[in-house]
């Protein structure tokens, strides 16, 4: 009896290892294939509105058993139409067997699967290739409201400028029947629109500028689109004024060059050749890409208006206009020309440059030919600049008032005396700084038509 005993305990204990074997390769076995993890699933992008032409975007994905089906269905009221599907095959047996995950915009016209303008509902079905829930794997649905929008924006024109000359700026003002981005595009340049101010919440100004150079204008456009990407449009009509330019003669001598040269070679090491090759590649290449980087940092203006009537001239004598035609002479040979894209105002040597109205410094640094300089962003597009400093007072950030000095001038960049090189900008193209010292012409072009919109 107890020889039968003992023989029977080594039989138990192996079918009790076989037993929890079994079971372990159960759970095993279970956690593998009906794994619970759902998929997760985003929409990515600003899908709130839908217009004629419109995109969905998502990302799906699913580290588990792998991503086996997404459907993108598109509602309103008791229409449903299936915009997107996608049916995945298998790629073996253990771990992901599915798609990791997937990032995809589905193209979409509402109008050409017969929905209306409303609300509606969009809806991502996303399944794994988990054997749980009876072999249909584990699923998420993601739902989001939108609004299909398939009307154009209406533009009204209020205001343009009448005549302009190149070098000169303008604006234009108009009414929208609803939020929108946009501006108005001269000659394929873009002058982004910006809303008056918090009392009118419809109407939009941009102010504009011909480049000195220009010989026409080709279009004048105000181009606008809505949260749905609506696009509407309203050309106006400037006319063109032509305007004559002063030639000026520069005379480079050995001595400015010596002096010159080693400022800039400190900034520009790849500057090679003679002291003549090297005037010339920084009055040629590093002017183009100083001139860039003005543009650059004019491309994002403030929102809001931040100054008020004319803009302060420093007081000195002119020493250089405004788009003067300059040829450069060395030895007595023509060796450049190039056009002088401010005013240089000369006074007592390192006089206080103060600012010519309230604005936010975006700039405060040496800039090749234009030396340490400062700009000032007086918001809506308009902006100005503060060349050959000898100090800079201003950092970046800082809000100026109108008459806070910005620094001393100097002859620091492409400068042989001490004096300011003063530019105004209108969306980073170079205008004539005269119009906007002159009250009348702010008053006419821009004061006046503004009182008239207010108290339509």
């Amino acid at each position: 009896m107890t020889r039968l005993r003992r023989s029977s305990s080594p039989r138990r204990t192996i079918f009790i290892l076989f037993l929890l074997l079994l079971a372990g390769s159960a759970v095993a076995a279970y956690l593998l294939f009906f794994e619970s993890t759902k998929p997760d699933v985003e929409f990515t992008g600003p899908t709130i509105y839908l217009g004629k032409q419109g995109a969905v975007s998502f990302h799906a994905r699913d580290g588990e058993s792998g991503l086996r089906q997404i459907i993108v269905t598109l509602s309103q009221g008791d229409l449903e139409k299936e915009i997107y599907r996608l049916e995945v095959a298998r790629n073996g047996f253990i771990g992901t067997v599915g798609l990791p995950d997937k990032h995809h915009t589905v193209e979409i016209s509402p109008p050409d699967l017969g929905f209306d303008d409303g609300d509606a509902r969009l809806r991502i079905i996303t399944r794994d290739f988990s054997l749980g829930n009876f072999l249909r794997g584990n699923e998420t649905n993601l739902d989001k409201e939108i609004t299909i929008d398939t009307k154009p924006p209406r533009i009204t024109m209020l205001h343009s400028e009448r005549y302009i000359n190149p070098g000169g700026s303008g604006i234009v003002m108009y009414r929208v029947d609803e939020e929108v981005e946009g501006g108005a595009v001269i000659n394929d340049h873009f002058n982004p629109g910006f809303l008056v101010d918090e009392t009118l919440d419809d109407v939009y100004i941009a102010y504009f500028a011909l480049p000195f150079d220009a010989s026409e204008i080709s279009s004048a456009v105000v181009e606008v689109s809505d949260k749905a990407g609506n696009i509407a449009s309203h050309s106006f009509q400037p006319i063109y004024r032509a305007q004559k330019y002063k030639e000026d003669r520069i005379n480079v001598g050995d001595g400015f060059l010596s002096a010159k040269m080693p400022e800039f070679t400190q900034y520009y090491p790849d500057m090679q050749g003679s002291a003549v090759d090297k005037y010339l590649f920084a009055n040629n290449e590093i002017r183009r890409l100083n001139n860039e980087r003005i543009s650059e940092l004019c491309a994002d203006p403030h929102h809001h208006r931040l100054w008020e009537g004319r803009f302060t001239r420093m007081a000195g004598s002119t020493k250089a206009g405004f788009a003067d035609q300059r040829t450069y002479y060395y030895q007595g040979a023509a060796i450049d020309n190039q056009v002088h894209l401010g005013i240089d105002i000369a006074s007592t040597r390192h006089a206080e440059v103060k600012a010519a109205a309230t604005g936010i410094a975006i700039f405060a640094d040496y800039l090749g030919i234009y030396g340490n300089s400062v700009i000032l962003d007086h918001g809506q597009g308009v902006f100005s600049l503060y060349s050959h400093l000898s100090r800079l007072n201003a950092e970046v950030g800082a809000t100026f008032n109108q008459g806070d000095v910005l620094g001393l001038t100097g002859t620091s960049g492409m400068a042989g005396g001490d004096h300011l090189h003063f530019s105004m900008l209108v969306n980073g193209i170079f205008v004539t700084p005269v119009e906007w010292w002159d009250q009348h012409w702010i008053d006419v072009t821009i004061e006046e038509p503004l009182t008239e919109i207010r108290f339509q």
